[in-house]
Parts: structure tokens; C-alpha cells; sequence
């Protein structure tokens, strides 16, 4: 995803559909700079963990 994106899903207040290496995340913040997100997998958010952004796939419909 472009460092854009990654930004307008991290700061809007709807839960966008985001996965990385399979699992629905959650992002928290973005550096511009490196290309990086700290996110974590809905279901554990105790496995927090900074990914590059080419990691992050949206799917169309939001999460629920």
C-alpha cells in the first residue's frame, strides 16, 4: 500500500479491511520516511510489530 493510504485508514475513525501475511491488522502509526507501519493482528494486540508498508493489503469491505 502507498504511504498515502496507510495514512488516511490509520487516522479515520471507521475500521478499514487491512491484512499482512494473512491476518487482519490494525495500524497504529505510519513513518513516512521508512516506509513502515506499527500494527498489530486484531486478535492479538499484544504481538505489536513495525512491517513495511508493501506488506499491507486492503480488502474491499470493511471489517465488522
Amino acid at each position: 500500500m502507498n504511504v498515502q493510504r496507510v495514512q488516511e485508514i490509520a487516522g479515520s475513525p471507521v475500521m478499514a479491511n487491512v491484512w499482512c501475511e494473512g491476518a487482519p491488522v490494525y495500524i497504529q502509526h505510519v513513518d513516512e520516511q521508512l516506509e513502515t507501519a506499527r500494527i498489530y493482528p486484531l486478535h492479538r494486540p499484544e504481538e505489536e510489530r513495525e512491517v513495511p508498508l508493501y506488506t499491507l493489503m486492503e480488502q474491499d469491505q470493511p471489517l465488522r
